[in-house]
Protein backbone atom coordinates (compact mmCIF):
# COMPACT_ATOMS: atom_id res chain seq x y z
CA UNK A 1 0.00 0.00 0.00
CA UNK A 2 1.37 3.56 -0.53
CA UNK A 3 0.30 6.22 1.98
CA UNK A 4 -0.72 9.62 0.36
CA UNK A 5 1.33 12.50 1.16
CA UNK A 6 -1.59 14.55 2.97
CA UNK A 7 -1.76 15.34 7.14
CA UNK A 8 -4.70 12.89 7.45
CA UNK A 9 -4.35 10.93 10.89
CA UNK A 10 -2.60 7.81 10.59
CA UNK A 11 -4.64 5.21 9.70
CA UNK A 12 -2.40 2.06 10.51
CA UNK A 13 -1.67 -0.08 13.21
CA UNK A 14 1.99 0.68 12.97
CA UNK A 15 1.58 4.55 14.94
CA UNK A 16 0.19 2.59 17.93
CA UNK A 17 2.74 0.51 18.05
CA UNK A 18 5.31 2.55 18.30
CA UNK A 19 3.41 4.76 20.98
CA UNK A 20 3.74 1.16 22.79
CA UNK A 21 7.28 1.36 22.15
CA UNK A 22 7.74 4.54 23.22
CA UNK A 23 6.78 4.56 26.21
CA UNK A 24 9.01 1.23 27.15
CA UNK A 25 11.74 3.03 25.70
CA UNK A 26 10.72 6.15 27.58
CA UNK A 27 10.71 3.55 31.02
CA UNK A 28 14.36 2.40 29.71
CA UNK A 29 15.85 5.69 29.92
CA UNK A 30 14.01 6.72 33.23
CA UNK A 31 16.52 3.43 34.65
CA UNK A 32 19.59 5.20 33.14
CA UNK A 33 19.77 1.62 30.73
CA UNK A 34 21.90 2.77 27.05
CA UNK A 35 22.61 0.72 24.59
CA UNK A 36 25.74 -0.12 23.03
CA UNK A 37 26.19 0.35 19.35
CA UNK A 38 27.79 -2.46 17.44
CA UNK A 39 31.22 -1.56 17.08
CA UNK A 40 31.37 -2.66 12.95
CA UNK A 41 28.37 -1.12 11.70
CA UNK A 42 27.98 0.03 8.75
CA UNK A 43 25.22 0.70 5.66
CA UNK A 44 25.82 0.99 2.29
CA UNK A 45 24.38 3.92 0.44
CA UNK A 46 23.47 5.38 -2.81
CA UNK A 47 22.33 8.67 -3.68
CA UNK A 48 21.43 10.83 -7.03
CA UNK A 49 22.09 14.73 -6.77
CA UNK A 50 25.07 16.39 -5.05
CA UNK A 51 24.06 19.66 -2.60
CA UNK A 52 26.56 22.40 -2.06
CA UNK A 53 25.35 24.51 1.00
CA UNK A 54 28.31 26.90 0.58
CA UNK A 55 29.61 26.94 -3.27
CA UNK A 56 29.19 30.17 -4.76
CA UNK A 57 28.80 28.94 -8.77
CA UNK A 58 25.71 28.50 -10.67
CA UNK A 59 25.75 24.58 -10.35
CA UNK A 60 25.88 25.05 -6.71
CA UNK A 61 22.32 27.54 -6.68
CA UNK A 62 20.89 24.85 -8.38
CA UNK A 63 21.67 22.57 -6.00
CA UNK A 64 20.23 24.46 -2.87
CA UNK A 65 17.51 25.30 -4.70
CA UNK A 66 16.89 21.63 -5.34
CA UNK A 67 16.92 20.98 -1.89
CA UNK A 68 14.61 23.45 -0.96
CA UNK A 69 12.13 22.02 -3.65
CA UNK A 70 12.40 18.61 -1.98
CA UNK A 71 12.10 19.64 1.25
CA UNK A 72 9.06 21.65 0.39
CA UNK A 73 7.60 17.78 -1.17
CA UNK A 74 6.70 19.86 -4.13
CA UNK A 75 4.65 17.17 -6.27
CA UNK A 76 5.91 18.41 -9.54
CA UNK A 77 9.78 18.45 -8.61
CA UNK A 78 9.41 15.15 -6.45
CA UNK A 79 7.89 13.30 -9.83
CA UNK A 80 10.32 14.87 -11.96
CA UNK A 81 13.36 13.72 -9.39
CA UNK A 82 12.01 10.39 -9.03
CA UNK A 83 11.78 9.81 -12.73
CA UNK A 84 15.13 11.04 -12.95
CA UNK A 85 16.16 8.25 -10.42
CA UNK A 86 14.83 5.87 -12.20
CA UNK A 87 16.47 7.47 -15.53
CA UNK A 88 19.71 6.49 -13.27
CA UNK A 89 18.60 3.00 -12.69
CA UNK A 90 18.00 1.65 -15.95
CA UNK A 91 21.45 2.97 -16.97
CA UNK A 92 22.84 0.26 -13.74
CA UNK A 93 23.61 3.83 -11.72
CA UNK A 94 21.66 1.55 -8.44
CA UNK A 95 22.38 -2.17 -9.42
CA UNK A 96 20.00 -4.30 -7.93
CA UNK A 97 18.61 -1.47 -4.96
CA UNK A 98 15.35 -1.32 -6.19
CA UNK A 99 14.64 -4.71 -7.67
CA UNK A 100 12.15 -7.17 -6.68
CA UNK A 101 11.08 -7.42 -3.19
CA UNK A 102 12.60 -4.40 -2.30
CA UNK A 103 10.75 -2.73 0.21
CA UNK A 104 11.13 0.76 0.60
CA UNK A 105 11.01 2.43 4.50
CA UNK A 106 11.27 6.02 4.98
CA UNK A 107 13.42 7.53 7.13
CA UNK A 108 11.08 9.50 9.75
CA UNK A 109 11.88 13.17 10.54
CA UNK A 110 13.16 14.79 13.54
CA UNK A 111 10.23 14.75 15.89
CA UNK A 112 6.99 11.87 16.32
CA UNK A 113 4.53 12.76 14.35
CA UNK A 114 0.68 11.57 13.75
CA UNK A 115 0.46 12.04 9.88
CA UNK A 116 0.69 9.78 7.03
CA UNK A 117 3.81 10.33 5.09
CA UNK A 118 3.55 14.32 4.88
CA UNK A 119 7.45 14.86 4.93
CA UNK A 120 10.33 14.83 2.41
CA UNK A 121 11.16 11.15 2.85
CA UNK A 122 8.05 9.96 3.02
CA UNK A 123 7.07 11.59 -0.21
CA UNK A 124 9.90 10.76 -2.05
CA UNK A 125 9.72 6.89 -1.52
CA UNK A 126 6.29 7.30 -2.85
CA UNK A 127 7.14 8.66 -5.59
CA UNK A 128 10.02 6.07 -6.21
CA UNK A 129 7.23 3.56 -5.99
CA UNK A 130 5.00 5.35 -8.52
CA UNK A 131 8.08 4.75 -10.86
CA UNK A 132 8.14 0.96 -10.57
CA UNK A 133 10.73 1.29 -8.05
CA UNK A 134 10.52 -1.04 -5.67
CA UNK A 135 8.06 -3.27 -4.18
CA UNK A 136 6.30 -1.34 -1.70
CA UNK A 137 6.36 1.21 0.52
CA UNK A 138 6.21 0.58 4.59
CA UNK A 139 6.00 3.77 7.32
CA UNK A 140 7.88 1.11 9.55
CA UNK A 141 10.49 3.43 11.41
CA UNK A 142 9.16 6.04 13.61
CA UNK A 143 10.24 8.54 16.20
CA UNK A 144 9.41 8.12 19.89
CA UNK A 145 10.90 11.29 20.95
CA UNK A 146 12.16 14.33 19.12
CA UNK A 147 16.09 15.38 18.22
CA UNK A 148 17.64 18.23 17.29
CA UNK A 149 17.19 19.49 13.56
CA UNK A 150 20.80 18.69 11.94
CA UNK A 151 19.79 21.51 9.37
CA UNK A 152 19.00 23.96 11.99
CA UNK A 153 21.72 23.11 14.58
CA UNK A 154 25.27 24.15 15.38
CA UNK A 155 28.12 22.22 14.47
CA UNK A 156 28.93 20.38 17.50
CA UNK A 157 25.15 20.43 18.96
CA UNK A 158 23.87 17.56 15.58
CA UNK A 159 22.28 14.48 16.97
CA UNK A 160 25.03 12.08 17.62
CA UNK A 161 24.24 8.28 15.79
CA UNK A 162 23.68 7.13 20.00
CA UNK A 163 20.86 10.18 20.21
CA UNK A 164 19.00 9.12 16.63
CA UNK A 165 19.43 5.67 17.48
CA UNK A 166 17.68 5.66 21.13
CA UNK A 167 15.37 8.16 19.87
CA UNK A 168 14.15 5.72 16.67
CA UNK A 169 11.79 2.08 16.98
CA UNK A 170 10.70 -0.03 14.68
CA UNK A 171 7.18 -0.54 14.56
CA UNK A 172 5.17 -4.28 14.75
CA UNK A 173 5.24 -5.49 11.22
CA UNK A 174 2.82 -8.70 10.08
CA UNK A 175 5.62 -9.86 7.83
CA UNK A 176 9.22 -9.86 8.04
CA UNK A 177 11.31 -8.21 4.98
CA UNK A 178 14.32 -9.65 3.69
CA UNK A 179 15.54 -6.64 1.21
CA UNK A 180 15.05 -2.75 2.76
CA UNK A 181 15.92 -0.23 1.31
CA UNK A 182 16.00 3.00 3.84
CA UNK A 183 15.19 6.53 2.24
CA UNK A 184 16.04 9.91 3.06
CA UNK A 185 15.55 12.85 1.23
CA UNK A 186 19.44 13.93 2.12
CA UNK A 187 22.87 12.31 3.51
CA UNK A 188 25.15 14.60 5.14
CA UNK A 189 27.15 12.69 7.82
CA UNK A 190 25.02 9.58 7.62
CA UNK A 191 24.32 9.93 11.16
CA UNK A 192 20.46 8.87 10.84
CA UNK A 193 20.75 6.62 8.49
CA UNK A 194 23.15 4.73 10.23
CA UNK A 195 21.31 4.27 13.37
CA UNK A 196 17.58 3.90 11.17
CA UNK A 197 20.00 0.79 9.46
CA UNK A 198 21.27 -0.34 13.80
CA UNK A 199 17.33 -0.30 14.31
CA UNK A 200 16.30 -2.41 11.45
CA UNK A 201 18.74 -4.91 11.22
CA UNK A 202 17.80 -5.56 15.18
CA UNK A 203 13.92 -6.00 13.58
CA UNK A 204 15.39 -8.09 10.62
CA UNK A 205 18.23 -9.72 11.94
CA UNK A 206 18.30 -11.74 8.16
CA UNK A 207 17.35 -8.29 6.19
CA UNK A 208 19.81 -7.11 3.29
CA UNK A 209 19.49 -2.88 4.69
CA UNK A 210 20.90 -0.62 1.93
CA UNK A 211 20.36 3.42 2.02
CA UNK A 212 18.96 5.65 -0.49
CA UNK A 213 19.36 9.72 -0.35
CA UNK A 214 18.25 11.76 -2.97
CA UNK A 215 20.69 14.41 -2.12
CA UNK A 216 24.06 14.14 -1.02
CA UNK A 217 25.67 17.07 0.92
CA UNK A 218 29.06 18.14 -0.18
CA UNK A 219 29.77 21.07 2.30
CA UNK A 220 33.29 20.65 2.42
CA UNK A 221 34.36 22.06 -1.37
CA UNK A 222 34.52 25.20 -2.17
CA UNK A 223 31.89 24.91 -5.33
CA UNK A 224 30.36 21.83 -7.76
CA UNK A 225 30.77 21.64 -11.15
CA UNK A 226 27.52 19.31 -11.78
CA UNK A 227 23.75 18.27 -9.89
CA UNK A 228 23.67 15.06 -11.04
CA UNK A 229 26.21 12.89 -9.71
CA UNK A 230 24.71 9.19 -8.83
CA UNK A 231 27.16 7.55 -6.22
CA UNK A 232 27.76 4.33 -4.53
CA UNK A 233 29.14 4.32 -0.64
CA UNK A 234 29.30 3.50 2.28
CA UNK A 235 28.45 4.73 6.29
CA UNK A 236 30.55 3.05 9.07
CA UNK A 237 30.92 3.80 12.37
CA UNK A 238 34.48 5.16 12.82
CA UNK A 239 35.95 6.73 15.93
CA UNK A 240 32.11 7.00 17.66
CA UNK A 241 30.72 8.83 14.67
CA UNK A 242 29.49 8.10 11.05
CA UNK A 243 31.78 8.68 8.21
CA UNK A 244 30.17 8.82 5.25
CA UNK A 245 32.68 7.57 1.99
CA UNK A 246 32.13 9.13 -0.21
Amino acid sequence: MILACDSRPHPDAALLSCRGVRRRQTARRASGARAVLPPDASVPFYACYIYSPRGYGPVAECSRLLRTRLKDTAPMWLAKYAARVREQAERAQFPGLFAGNAVLIPVPRSAPSAHVASWAAACLANELRRCALGSAVRMALCRTRAVRKSATALEGTRPTVQEHYESLAVAACPLPYDNIVLVDDVITKGRTLLAAAIRVREAFPGAQVRAFALVRTMGLVPDIGRLLAPCKGVISWVGNDAHRDP
